[in-house]
């Protein structure tokens, strides 16, 4: 499981024209699901996401969670993040997983993180989306089920 935690000060998510979710201050969560993960990742993963303490304190560290700033969370599936670029120039996804069981886990980290934080929007699993960002900082973070030993 990968997620790609953009630290924002608003992002939105468009479909066919439509805008479909909007937050203002907090993380973009570009989420991949690999074909062998399972709610224990999942559950581990987004504790790690909630616990990330990514936004300044009154000292300009980098010091505070979500929670502590009042932050939102948007939350977009993205298969892509399990592209395998290794061998030619088209991307294989054959590592990612497949679309039902990604979108039940997908669709499970929205429920995980909804019990914790206020305002959760999500994108549109499996649709054309147009996310737009103003990243804060710019702040990035990967984190990848497999290297943090999950």
């Amino acid at each position: 499981m990968r997620f790609v935690i953009q630290r924002v000060a608003e992002s939105t998510v468009t479909v066919d024209n439509r805008k479909i979710a909007q937050i203002s201050k907090g993380f973009l969560v570009l989420i991949g699901i690999n074909r062998e993960d399972t709610v224990e990742k999942a559950d581990k993963m987004v504790k790690k996401l909630l616990g990330l303490r990514i936004f300044e304190d009154e000292n300009g560290k980098t010091n505070l969670d979500l929670k502590s700033v009042a932050g939102s969370l948007l939350l977009v599936s993205q298969f892509t993040l399990y592209a395998d670029c290794k061998k030619g120039n088209r991307p294989s996804f054959i590592n990612a997983g497949e679309p039902h069981m990604a979108n039940e886990l997908y669709e499970y980290i929205i429920k995980c993180c909804r019990q914790e934080v206020p305002v959760v929007e999500t994108g549109k699993f499996g649709a054309d989306m147009k996310i737009a960002l103003i990243n804060d900082g710019p702040f990035t973070v990967i984190l990848d089920s497999e290297e943090l030993g999950i």
